[in-house]
């Protein structure tokens, strides 16, 4: 857990520093930095999507975790729901900013891989580095969305500690072969948060959050079928 304590640490104090140097940027700089977050955001989603789809045993299950996931977030509302909430406490440009940290600070191969090295073999190094990348991050998203990006490290906590404490108990059974089918769908989400932080397309990101936990879902289906 000392990697996720420490990738933790990097998104507070980088958000930290971020909100104070906010204070010295003039307004008509903001709208650059929500450019430069949006076009980052989804380089970063295309360049997940496409190194690892090559790399998938099978190239359509993607496509039918987003179907199903986005099917389930928009009949919940998800997005709704997070925006009217978050909404209240910062405004919509706030909404976006904590929606887009979230999944840059979450949604990514060493944030999810860091936790499982982390478990299984002691080894911290993608956990450090996810930590120095998520600590320039959020001094960025902090510059333009302000101190409210704070929350996103508490999801990130959550997130690791959820997935190392699943890969201390279910080690033997995680391949990376599940994990490019996540990243797969992740980097979709990114790109998709990126596109709305642009202002080309409101995909209503959130409504497709749970794609993510369809992955697993269809992956032990698959190898159930696999085994008979």
């Amino acid at each position: 857990m000392f990697g996720i304590i420490v990738n933790t640490v990097a998104i507070i104090a980088g958000t930290i520093i971020g909100s104070i140097t906010k204070k010295g940027i003039k307004e008509e700089y903001h709208s650059a930095l929500f450019n430069a977050i949006g076009l980052c955001a989804a380089c970063l989603g295309i360049s997940t999507f496409v190194n690892n789809l090559p790399k998938s045993q099978y190239p359509v299950l993607f496509i039918i975790a987003m179907a199903i996931g986005t099917l389930i977030g928009t009949t919940l509302n998800l997005d709704g729901k997070f925006q009217n909430l978050t909404s209240k406490i910062g405004g919509n440009d706030f909404s976006k900013g904590l929606s887009t940290a979230i999944l840059l600070f979450c949604i990514g191969t060493l944030s999810v891989l860091g936790p499982v090295q982390s478990a299984l073999f002691g080894d911290y190094t993608f956990l450090f580095t996810n930590a120095a990348l998520d600590f320039v991050t959020s001094i960025i998203l902090s510059c333009a969305y302000g101190f409210g990006i704070m929350w996103a490290a508490l999801v990130l906590f959550l997130w690791q500690g959820s997935i190392y404490v699943f890969s201390l108990f279910a080690g033997q059974y995680i391949s990376e072969n599940f994990f490019c089918e996540l990243s797969i769908v992740g980097g979709l989400l990114i790109l998709s948060s990126g596109l709305g932080i642009l202002k080309i397309k409101d995909l209503k990101t959130m409504n497709m959050i749970p794609s993510l936990f369809v992955v697993p879902i269809l992956w032990i289906i698959i190898h159930l079928f696999k085994t008979f």
